[in-house]
């Protein structure tokens, strides 16, 4: 059996935040080294201590967790409290954490464990993009540590947090911009294999039945997504998307991914279509195309194989 994946998870813990997070650290491959947090779905000190709190529920080892920015770059926060509820995972109580978080700036605590790896490390980036941008600008010098980013951020089609743009990029565009910008490795995991990878009802009512507090958490936040999903024509009538936790998913095993080497530009101006991530999958050679693909290339997720996601986030949860 391979060695474990070692990954740092950048996170704005909501409800499939924490979906990812049980999958992450009960899943055999990855090894997760720290995380950090950003404000996003909710407000820092909630995303912090919701963080905690589903570390406790997956049985977790002491994780590092640090807090970071609280607000975008350059825009006004923007929660999503109607999607994920006034706590930030679906209002379902859960109780206080005794763990506390590092005592340092999520930025320092990626730079650390960075520098400290015998080998690169994977980011796998369930949130807007601050934290990163940041690191970026704050120590370039680390950017041979990060092996690739593992981004759920953007579409290809059309957004969610407004017509032509997806949340985690939306909120904050200009880090988006940065990240894409600097020449990582970065797998662009957006709103098109976001809305296909899913679980059936009847695996809700599994993990609801499971002994444990993590399958019992999983099964109560999908509950929770299934009104919310209702709602969204993406999302078929008998499946919840797992949302953020495909992005783990992919970092697991990207065999069942569709991808194309694209340039991404985030659109920046004001307007309609500011945070979309225009990907360019034009093929025709020629100077007349040649000016708009200034944009660094990502590997974009085009479309994925959703059974054997639902069978890799069941197994971590109800065990295979």
């Amino acid at each position: 059996m391979s060695a474990a994946r070692p990954v740092i998870l950048d996170v704005d813990t909501g409800v499939d935040d924490a979906l990812a997070i049980l999958l992450a650290v009960r899943h055999p491959a990855l090894d997760v080294r720290a995380i950090t947090c950003t404000g996003g779905n909710a407000p820092l000190a909630q995303v912090v201590t919701n963080t905690l709190r589903v570390l406790d529920a997956a049985g977790a080892g002491p994780i590092p967790v640090a807090a970071g920015a609280h607000r975008p770059l350059l825009e006004v926060p923007q929660h999503a409290a109607a999607i994920h509820g006034s706590d930030g995972l679906a209002d379902l109580g859960l109780p206080d954490s005794a763990r506390a978080p590092e005592p340092v700036h999520a930025v320092e605590l990626l730079r650390r464990s960075l520098a400290e790896s015998e080998k690169p490390l994977t980011i796998i980036s369930l949130a807007p993009l601050t934290n990163i941008a940041l690191l970026l600008r704050m120590h370039p010098e680390v950017l041979p540590r990060i092996e690739r980013v593992v981004m759920m951020g953007g579409a290809v089609g059309t957004g969610n947090a407004t017509a032509a743009a997806e949340f985690n990029v939306w909120h904050d565009p200009e880090a988006a911009a940065i990240v894409l910008g600097a020449g990582l490795d970065v797998l662009m995991y957006g709103l098109e294999p976001f809305y296909r990878v899913g679980v059936s009802h009847d695996d809700v009512q599994r993990l609801l039945a499971a002994e444990g507090t993590a399958p019992r958490l999983a099964g109560a936040l999908l509950t929770h997504l299934i009104g919310i999903d209702a709602t969204e024509e993406r999302v078929a009538d008998d499946r919840v998307a797992i949302g953020d936790a495909g992005a783990v998913c992919a970092a697991i095993d990207a065999t069942p991914l569709v991808t194309r080497r694209a340039p991404v530009e985030v659109a920046l101006a004001p307007g309609a279509t500011r945070g979309q991530t225009v990907v360019d999958l034009r093929t025709m050679e020629g100077a007349d195309i040649t000016a708009a693909r200034d944009a660094l290339p990502a590997t974009v997720v085009l479309d994925v194989d959703p059974e054997p996601y639902r069978q890799v986030f069941l197994d971590a949860l109800l065990g295979p």
